[in-house]
């Protein structure tokens, strides 16, 4: 297999309808983004999933943390 030159854009690439920074703005208002693995992926298919997901293990560990009588700060 052939090595491309790093310094070359392969002819396949068009980028003439791009946009440069159009999610500059939400990304600047605090929006994370987090990569899943993909088993995860699977098992989460969507942000509102994960979402819910860790909220529910929050208030798990909030309420566990409770129960012990936990003086972690959260």
């Amino acid at each position: 297999m052939k090595k491309a030159d790093s310094d070359e854009m392969r002819p396949e690439y068009d980028f003439s309808c791009g946009v440069r920074g159009k999610y500059l703005p939400r990304l600047a208002k605090g929006a994370n983004v987090v990569v899943l693995d993909r088993d995860m992926a699977k098992v989460f298919p969507t942000s509102k999933a994960v979402n819910d997901a860790l909220r529910a293990l929050a208030e798990a560990g909030r309420r566990h943390g409770k129960a012990k009588g936990s003086t972690r700060g959260v």
